[in-house]
């Protein structure tokens, strides 16, 4: 059977965390940068429906698309490489496609059959992974598979793997990545785990086509030969993954080891051009050859695992290279932060980000840095509740109501500065029913937002319940606070903005979710420039 579009699977062995992720998107950058229109799409395998009701510290950000998707943060890395947006599509769990199933099994669409997991589950991720495919617009879909291959919950995929190659035999490739782990104490490397894991594939009826190996040390050749014989493969689809500096190092290195060109020779796809990786190179030779640096602090409360806040730091980094400053990040714990010890905290930061954030956890400490910010007059951003903390605490110290805050922690609070959204007031289940997708937003004229995007015209990702309240608008505006970006739809605060501050902004929304290589977010970028500026005016 021919299909027109390819199909490249990318599974894990040995360990998680080997960067699945960023293989598939460096070799979906890699064969864009060829000519192939390419995307790239994530199955989990837990149960869940999306990551949206999950604790950051157990699976990272959730990272949102523009159509409102809640999804894995791996998606982020997919847009930030191709510059290009994802979709619900790009992002299917095992949650979602049982309750597809169940769904139809209740509406009767399976009359008389017993449902079971093949074919009707492994029907139903077959559907999901060609639903981009169908689209017609892409000549390859990079599909990543969660997990570790032996996991119990990723078996209905990888039996849906199985079914694909041999449904379309020259049209899907796998591509494994894997551990060759450099044992100290005898001095080599080691393809046993690499063995074991191809092993564990071959039992469940998929032989890989490519093998990344996650390494230490160079792969010589006879280590690579070794791996070849033992796993099936040819030589040249013996690819080394070796630790790189940076993650927007591992496309160049990809590369070198033509895991590009394999990867379409095993498709039957011409090779078309050499890869034009001009751009890409340029960021990454401002990224190593920063003329200055600045240090910023991240104010947040899941500081301990970085992956909470990955779309921030990424867009640090491509804001940073953009101004050509090494923007160092300083996680501070926001639970640390009390009014005594705020300036002994934070002081000799260039510039503070409060992060967003849900929960009573630690913003007392986060309302605290904003005072601080505003006060010693260091350049500030805040996003979503980072905004709504610089709110609150505008309207305590410099309104004098004493006792704003944000309905989201004080239920019955007297001066609701901030409070639940009205489509929000009668909704009870908690996943997927926040405010969340791509919605516009005019800025005001001559504001530092309007300056920083070059336009008064914007649509942002969005994904909270809780708004600035517009019964207190004229107080703040009239008080030196002023609503520089709005919803033209709905009247929605979107951002806020200080007179009498170097760069004062607080953004309802996420800009970090669209910073890419290729076009790094305008506020990080203005933000960056704003700090360095304003570090240049006190020396």
């Amino acid at each position: 059977m021919s299909n027109s579009t390819k199909y490249i699977f990318v599974t894990g062995g040995v360990t998680s965390s080997l960067g699945k992720g960023i293989i598939s998107a460096s070799l979906a950058k890699l064969l864009q940068a060829r000519g192939y229109s390419v995307t790239i799409q994530k199955l989990d395998p837990y149960i869940n429906i999306d990551p949206g009701t999950l604790n950051p510290y157990e699976h990272g950000e959730c990272y949102v698309t523009d159509d409102g998707a809640e999804t894995d943060l791996d998606l982020g890395h997919y847009e930030r490489f191709l510059n290009a947006p994802t979709s619900q599509a790009n992002n299917v769990t095992t949650g979602r496609i049982y309750q597809s199933v169940i769904d139809k099994e209740r509406r009767g669409e399976f009359l008389g059959k017993t449902v079971q997991v093949i074919p009707h589950i492994t029907n139903e991720i077959k559907e999901r992974i060609q639903i981009l495919g169908k689209v017609g617009t892409y000549d390859i879909v990079i599909t990543e598979i969660g997990g570790t291959v032996g996991d119990i919950e990723s078996l209905p995929y990888v039996e849906t793997v199985r079914q694909m190659k041999w449904e379309f035999d020259n049209d899907c490739i796998v591509v494994h990545l894997t551990l060759v782990p450099y044992l100290s104490a005898a001095g080599e490397l080691k393809t046993k785990p690499t063995q074991h894991s191809v092993k564990q594939l071959l039992e469940l009826g998929v032989q890989p086509d490519v093998l990344c190996c996650r390494t230490e040390h160079e792969l010589d050749l006879n280590l690579r030969r070794k791996i070849a014989q033992f796993c099936n493969v040819s030589m040249n689809a013996v690819i080394e993954s070796r630790d790189a500096e940076t993650i927007y190092d591992v496309p160049i290195l990809m590369q070198v080891e033509e895991l590009d060109r394999v990867v379409l020779e095993k498709l039957g796809l011409p090779t078309k051009s050499t890869p034009d990786l001009k751009n890409w190179k340029n960021f990454l030779n401002k990224l190593k050859a920063p003329k200055k640096e600045v240090t910023i602090g991240l104010i947040g409360k899941y500081v301990e695992l970085k992956d909470s806040y990955k779309s921030i730091s990424e867009a640090f980094i491509h804001g940073g290279a953009a101004n050509e400053v090494k923007v160092n990040v300083k996680w501070i714990h926001s639970q640390k932060i009390t009014a005594k010890n705020a300036h002994k905290e934070l002081e000799g930061l260039d510039g503070i980000l409060v992060a967003p954030g849900f929960g009573s956890r630690g913003i007392a400490g986060k309302i605290e840095t904003v005072r601080y910010a505003r006060e010693s007059k260091t350049p500030f951003l805040g996003i979503c509740l980072g905004m709504q903390c610089a709110v609150i605490e505008y309207a305590r110290n410099v309104l004098g109501l004493k006792e704003a805050h944000t309905t989201e922690i004080v239920e019955d609070c007297k001066v609701p500065v901030i409070d639940l959204m009205e489509e929000q007031k009668n909704i009870s289940n908690k996943g997927g029913t926040m405010r969340l997708g791509a919605y516009k937003c005019h800025l005001t004229p001559g504001s530092h937002v309007a300056e920083a995007y070059a336009t008064e015209k914007i649509s942002e990702r969005h994904r909270h319940r809780y708004e600035f309240n517009n019964d207190y608008l004229e107080q703040f505006t009239s008080n030196g606070m002023n609503a520089t970006g709005t919803n033209p739809d709905t009247g929605l605060v979107e951002v806020v903005e200080i007179e009498d501050h170097p760069w004062f902004v607080g953004a309802q929304f996420h800009p970090e979710y669209k910073s890419t290589v290729d076009n790094p977010h305008p506020l990080f970028v203005a933000f960056v420039k704003a700090v360095l500026d304003n570090k240049g005016k006190k020396k």
